[in-house]
This record gives structure tokens, C-alpha cells and sequence, in this order.
């Protein structure tokens, strides 16, 4: 019998046909779904047609490969727009399945968001994408990581990568989840713990009943910014939430196999978190682990708030903001992009007090924008919600580093949707506290 595994190693133990693997332990991975998107998909083809025979090379499996335009795409840039172009040849000459063209009614947006709407996450798999965001899609019950364009071009060809174990660490989230906090608030507190480089190539593993209380898309902010600790992969244990979302949207209805945690796998770190006990958490300039608790910041003068991207751009996000908008105006620019064109249809679809979520935003003065990343990684000049000057901005997004959404001296402080829409009323660093008693 082998060792007690995580959930973690059971699943590359699978994907690399062996009975068990141990941390540190290098394996031959089989991938299940290898994702590209704008930024990185030409500089992966380009590895791959160098490697694999120039124009006549062939991907390994023409269904398992999923391209998605979302980050440099709403922009009058010559090289942004020619790197589009770069993908849709590739596509047509490829003879690929899934492609999510820009412009088209196929368009999606945010890859990290669209890979689950359109059934491209099951429990069970290895998902690798060209963007260290890729890790969001551990709230399924997968190995989900992001790898680098020479990586991508070789699984491409192979549909295989040499990968070592991490070890896995443990953060157990106990209690009723109060209404004034979110999962984001759950994550940067983990990470202004363990530190930006805290859980470097570790799996990050998240339980408890504070975890499996969370719906599907606050679960994937949760692994959604485990790479901001360093984390090779956040994941979260299956269960029917999970399978209720996956069998609906499951594409081409692949079979797949959930994995669990055995009683008595080792960890290399567990904390236990009671969430009955945490604060609303805000991350200062420059860097996701310079942790405050919202009341130690509060009144912090800003001038701009953003609410969107993989992190802070899902419905579940914009409902919690707009409960706080409803009815108010805003003090300071306020801009929401939603992740993607189905969140998008959900502002208008989604009511609250009779209003929909798309008329609240603008009853309150906020700009909204096309489903896409967006401001989040900066972009071409003309991207929308670009910090174009070095003001101080409050964003729902995932990186505050030093020109992460523009100017190299702009303040990002990232907090969470409702921190965020509270701090758009006020025109400071607000305590959604305040508003919610």
C-alpha cells in the first residue's frame, strides 16, 4: 500500500501513471488541458513550430488545446492587435476546437474565468496555462498551474511535462463566514502571514467548513492568489457544489475522476484559521503580503476604485459591491470591468431591489467596461481604466507591484469587493463594517 497522499500528489501520481509519488519527486506529466491566451500564445507557437517541424508541426491533441484572447485586446496597439492575429492563424491552420476570438460572438474574456465556464475544469486533471493566474482553476479539484512559453511550446508538441512534487501546506478556514468579509479577505491573510514567497513551489491546499461554505467563485479567489505566496498550485476538495457546476458545463462530457486527501498525508505546514475572529484586510503598495487590517488604514485618501479582473471581476463580486452601491453616489472614479461576456449578461440579468446590478453601478457613477483583464496588467496606453498618471487606486484585483496597472508610481491597495465599493463612496480607505450594521 502506498503512503497517505494529498490531493495534490494523488493527482499527479495519476496524471504521470504511477500508484504514488512524494514530494520532490520528478515525474513525466500527462496534461490534460494546456490553455493560451494573447500575451503569451505567440511566443508558444513559436517554441513549438521551432521544436516540432516548423509549419507542417501538429499539436498533440487538437481538443485539449484551449487559446483564449483577454489581456492586450480593446486597443488601437499594432503589436497587441498582431499578436491576435498570430493566434487566429495558428487556430485555422491548427484546426483547434476551442478559440474564444475577439470580436466574434465566441469571445469570452478572462481566461481564468471562461476555462470553467466553458467546462474546460474537472476534478481530477492538469490543467496548465501560459499565466501564473492559471492556479484559480485548483477550486475544481485539480492540479492547475502556470508555466512558462518554453514549457507550453513542449507540452504543445507532447502534450507531456516533467514536473516535481510539491509538498503540500495546509490552511484550514473554520466558522460561519461574516457578512462583512470575502474570500479575499481570507487569502490576504494568508499571505501577509506566510509572506509573497511563503509558499514557494508548495501546493496550497484550503479546507474546513469556512472553505466548503463558499460558493465555486469565491472558492477560486481563494487559489486564484496562491501564487501570490509563491504557491506552485492552490487547491480545494471536491464536493457537490463543485460537481453540480462541472456536469453542467463539462465540454464534450469528458469523464473525470475526483481525488481526495488521505487521512494522514503529511503537510509541510497547516494553519487554522477561525473566520468568526478575522477583519476586513486591505494589501499597502507594493506588494500583496504588506498586510493592514482595513481600520488600521482607514481614511487613506484615493483616487480611483476598480472592481474587476480574475481575482474580483465574477458576479459573486459585483453583487457584494453593488449591495453597498445601491442607492449612493460615489466620491471618487470608479470603474467595473466584469471577467468575462457571461458575467457581463449576469449585471443586467442580476437585480437587487429591483434594479439590475449594470443600473446600480451607473445610478452610482461608476464607468463600466468590456468583459476583459483589462486595467489589471496595465496594457497599450488606450486600455480602459489604465492608471495613466501615479494617483492612488483601491482595486479588487490580484498584484499591487510597481507599474502592475500602469504608472510605475501609482498606489494600488488591494482589498475585496466590498472594501473596495465602501471606499468608492467615501473617497478613502472605507470599513464596509460601517455601512453593513
Amino acid at each position: 500500500m502506498p503512503s497517505p497522499m494529498t490531493m495534490t500528489e494523488k493527482i499527479l501520481a495519476r496524471a504521470s501513471g504511477k500508484d504514488a509519488v512524494a514530494p520532490g519527486e520528478n515525474v513525466w506529466v500527462n496534461v490534460d488541458v494546456l490553455m493560451t491566451h494573447d500575451v503569451c500564445g505567440p511566443g508558444t507557437i513559436g517554441v513549438f513550430k521551432k521544436h516540432f517541424g516548423g509549419d507542417g508541426a501538429k499539436v498533440w491533441d487538437k481538443e485539449k488545446v484551449v487559446v483564449i484572447p483577454d489581456h492586450y485586446i480593446f486597443t488601437k496597439d499594432a503589436m497587441a492587435n498582431r499578436n491576435v492575429d498570430v493566434l487566429r492563424a495558428f487556430v485555422k491552420e491548427q484546426d483547434l476546437k476551442y478559440y474564444y476570438d475577439v470580436g466574434t460572438a465566441d469571445y469570452k474574456g478572462v481566461c481564468h474565468i471562461a476555462l470553467p465556464e466553458e467546462g474546460h475544469t474537472r476534478p481530477g486533471e492538469v490543467l496548465l496555462g501560459t499565466d501564473s493566474h492559471t492556479c484559480t482553476a485548483g477550486a475544481f479539484g485539480e492540479f492547475a498551474t502556470g508555466i512558462g512559453n518554453t514549457d507550453a511550446g513542449f507540452v504543445m508538441g507532447t502534450g507531456k511535462l516533467w514536473l516535481k512534487t510539491p509538498p503540500t501546506m495546509r490552511f484550514v478556514f473554520h466558522g460561519d463566514l461574516p457578512p462583512y468579509l470575502m474570500a479575499k479577505d481570507l487569502i490576504l491573510s494568508v499571505i501577509g502571514d506566510i509572506g509573497v514567497d511563503g509558499a514557494t513551489y508548495r501546493a496550497m491546499e484550503f479546507d474546513g467548513d469556512g472553505v466548503t461554505a463558499l460558493n465555486i467563485e469565491e472558492r477560486m479567489t481563494l487559489c486564484n492568489m496562491a501564487i501570490e505566496a509563491g504557491g506552485k498550485n492552490g487547491i480545494i476538495a471536491p464536493d457537490q457544489i463543485t460537481f453540480d457546476y462541472v456536469n453542467k458545463r463539462n465540454a464534450g462530457q469528458k469523464p473525470y475522476q475526483a481525488v481526495y486527501t488521505d487521512p494522514g498525508a503529511t503537510f509541510i505546514h497547516e494553519k487554522v484559521y477561525d473566520v468568526r475572529t478575522l477583519e476586513p484586510v486591505i494589501a499597502k503598495p507594493h506588494s500583496p503580503d504588506n498586510r493592514a487590517f482595513v481600520s488600521e488604514v482607514k481614511g487613506t485618501k484615493l483616487d480611483r476604485a476598480y472592481i474587476g479582473s480574475c481575482t474580483g471581476g465574477k458576479l459573486t463580486d459585483f453583487r457584494a459591491a453593488a449591495e453597498l452601491l445601491q442607492g449612493k453616489e460615489v466620491k471618487i472614479d470608479t470603474f467595473v470591468v466584469p471577467a468575462t461576456t457571461e458575467v457581463a449578461r449576469g449585471l443586467d440579468t442580476e437585480r437587487i431591489g429591483g434594479k439590475s446590478l449594470r443600473e446600480i453601478f451607473l445610478n452610482a457613477g461608476a464607468k463600466i467596461g468590456d468583459a476583459s483583464c483589462a486595467a489589471c496588467l496595465g496594457g497599450p496606453s488606450d486600455t480602459f481604466g489604465r492608471l495613466n498618471t501615479p494617483i492612488s487606486c483601491i482595486s479588487t484585483t490580484n498584484r499591487n507591484f510597481p507599474g502592475r496597472m500602469g504608472h510605475k508610481e501609482a498606489k494600488v491597495f488591494l482589498a475585496s469587493p466590498l472594501t473596495v465599493a465602501a471606499s468608492a463612496l467615501s473617497g478613502s480607505i472605507a470599513d464596509c463594517r460601517d455601512l453593513l450594521i
